[in-house]
């Protein structure tokens, strides 16, 4: 979990969680500076966990041609390759 489980009190904390006004949460994590959000306290630490690992590639699988299909993507033409859009750079 990306929670902070240090004892050292002097140091900042490296995760943030904010009750939004919807009534979801936010959680952040300073050092990477990125951001999910969930239903609950643990929901949005969970999605954090899960986007970080991916960020940093250690999550994630392929996904089946099933899934794919089910997105309404064609597994055949789900190649890697091409240009990132400007977001992604």
């Amino acid at each position: 979990m990306s929670t902070d489980s240090g004892t050292d009190s002097a140091r900042t904390p490296s995760i943030t969680l904010t009750k939004n006004p919807d009534g979801k949460w936010t959680a952040r994590d300073l050092e990477a500076e990125i951001s999910a959000q969930g239903e609950t306290r643990q929901g949005a630490l969970e999605n954090l966990d899960a986007v970080v690992d991916a960020v940093r590639g250690q999550g994630g699988r392929e996904p089946t041609d099933e899934e794919l299909r089910e997105l309404g993507i064609d597994p055949e033409q789900n190649t890697l390759g091409g240009e990132l859009p400007d977001v992604l750079e």
